[in-house]
């Protein structure tokens, strides 16, 4: 460690790294990938059609972790607060679609 990585203080300096792009680009071409893939299976039309929704699904769900981790930088320090707040609106949510799912079909 030489004299520069020290505060006036004596204390360590913790710098941030600042993240380049090749993340995001390779983010972005895995975006444009699993959209290609949801494309392609819908315009199939031979495909089964279970299976064919289940693969949206997985499909969407891969997109909202990518787009959290990478463009909204929700990987980075200091988010879990938020993280917290998205896990629980998501579990209600979930919660409303089951009763509503269930009151439907009872």
């Amino acid at each position: 460690m030489s004299t520069h990585d020290l505060n006036e203080d004596g204390a360590v300096k913790h710098r941030h790294r600042q993240e380049g792009p090749q993340k995001h680009v390779i983010a972005f071409i895995f975006s444009i990938i699993l959209t290609l893939i949801a494309f392609a299976a819908v315009a199939a039309g031979g495909v089964n059609t279970a299976f064919t929704v289940i693969l949206l699904l997985v499909m969407a769900i891969l997109q909202v972790l990518i787009q959290l981790g990478y463009w909204m930088h929700m990987k980075d320090k200091g988010h879990m607060i938020p993280i917290l707040f998205m896990a629980g609106g998501f579990f209600v949510a979930g919660l409303a679609i089951i009763a509503a799912l269930y009151w439907m079909w009872w």
